[in-house]
């Protein structure tokens, strides 16, 4: 199966994507920062990245950015919680930024971990097939 990394300041999350990848029988490493997530891809085989959208020091867009520099074809799916907003103000679509900026695919959180394999599911395999699988989750 493929090596996932899941990049996440909260631990829990790490954790419980973690589990959820093994058990569908992935081997994961997690990073707590999008700089651990960068030195990971440089030092040992990934197939696709999880990356949260907020994270302290380098956010998840620099850390889009810097693995698409660093491997074009490494497929990333963004995930973000609802972020709070000044109101009256509308709240950005964080998820479709991070699919604009390159991520194939995106899942708001709480996460359906259902759609995670999903989606997971496809961005592997149009990885494996050289195909597009930009969007947001069906």
């Amino acid at each position: 199966m493929a090596h996932v990394l899941v990049v996440d300041d909260d631990e829990f999350v790490r954790v419980t994507l973690s589990l959820l990848l093994e058990t569908a029988g992935h081997t994961v490493a997690t990073a707590a920062s999008g700089r651990d997530a960068l030195a990971a891809v440089g030092a040992t085989r990934v197939d696709l990245v999880i990356c949260d959208v907020f994270m302290p020091d380098m956010d998840g867009f620099e850390t889009l950015r810097a693995l698409k520099r660093q491997a074009p074809a490494l497929p990333v799916v963004a995930i973000s919680g609802e972020r709070a907003t000044l109101p009256g103000f509308p709240a950005p679509d964080y998820l479709k930024m991070a699919v604009e900026l390159g991520a194939e695919a995106s899942l708001r959180k709480p996460l359906d971990l259902k759609e995670v394999r999903a989606v997971v599911a496809r961005c592997l395999a149009a990885a494996e097939h050289g195909a597009p699988s930009r969007g947001p989750a069906p």
